[in-house]
């Protein structure tokens, strides 16, 4: 099943505009698990980072359906 997007005329595939706002939620999550000292307890964080990427796509993703 594939989506398109309608921008001001340019038509996106959907997963380039699910990316792009799984994005922008993880860089404010981001900055909140930061200041809460998440990734002081975290063993590598951009390895914790790319889990909470994947997690947001899907979220995205589900949601929209």
């Amino acid at each position: 099943m594939t989506h398109e997007v309608d921008v001001m005329g340019v038509y996106l595939p959907f997963p380039f505009v699910a990316a792009c706002i799984a994005g922008a939620v993880f860089f404010v999550l981001r900055k909140v698990l930061s200041r809460a000292g998440f990734y002081r307890h975290v063993w590598h964080p951009a390895l914790a980072d790319l889990a909470l990427y994947i997690l947001l796509m899907c979220a995205t993703v589900f949601v929209s359906r």
